[in-house]
């Protein structure tokens, strides 16, 4: 038996996305943004893989007077993140 389905409508595109801003982010904040589907936890831990393994954008990320144990990315770390990676 041959069932017959009506067509389904396009999905509405996101136009009401704001645009990113270069800011200081919490690194949770950033990272969720690169990774939406993830938990923060986990989100933080592939983006800090990512940073990781580019050796030239972990070196300039933390040559300036921010630390590795902070809470957030400076607006600094954040131009070069996006600079690296494009915008979330």
């Amino acid at each position: 038996m041959i069932m017959k389905t009506e067509p389904t409508a396009p999905l509405p595109i996101e136009e009401d996305k704001a645009p990113f801003v270069v800011r200081p982010y919490r690194k949770s904040e950033l990272a969720r943004l690169y990774f939406p589907e993830l938990r923060p936890r986990c989100a933080l831990k592939k983006l800090n893989r990512w940073i990781e393994r580019n050796k030239k954008l972990s070196e300039e990320l933390y040559a300036g007077p921010e630390g590795r144990n902070e809470s957030t990315f400076s607006r600094r770390q954040v131009k070069l993140i996006v600079g690296c990676f494009d915008e979330p």
